[in-house]
């Protein structure tokens, strides 16, 4: 188990920690990735939610300092909506079992 990143306020585990060993990844769906501006910087503090494919709220975390997030979900289409002071910025996805990489750009209205 991680353990909260309480430096940021946040009880969200480190998103930037590595999978714990207990992971399975032949049964398990991991949507991983970063949030980034335009121009390649990273977005930490960004929230990134993530909404089923009929658009309803299922998590939100908080990115570490670097822009990582990571959820647990099962197979199948999903919304990431990321928020911040950088901007917003919104990625479906399809994932599948295993680690699923993306990245989510952000950009000012």
């Amino acid at each position: 188990m991680t353990s909260p990143n309480i430096a940021a306020g946040c009880a969200a585990p480190d998103q930037s920690a590595p999978l714990p060993a207990s992971v399975d990844l032949e049964k398990e769906t991991v949507i991983t990735g970063f949030v980034n501006t335009a121009d390649g910087e990273a977005v930490g503090g960004a929230y990134v939610r993530l909404l089923d494919s009929s658009g309803e709220f299922t998590a939100e975390v908080v990115t570490s300092p670097e822009g990582v997030f990571r959820f647990f979900a099962a197979p199948g289409s999903w919304t990431l909506r990321a928020l911040s002071r950088a901007g917003n910025g919104e990625l479906t996805v399809d994932v599948t079992r295993g680690v699923n990489e993306v990245a989510l750009s952000v950009a000012a209205a």
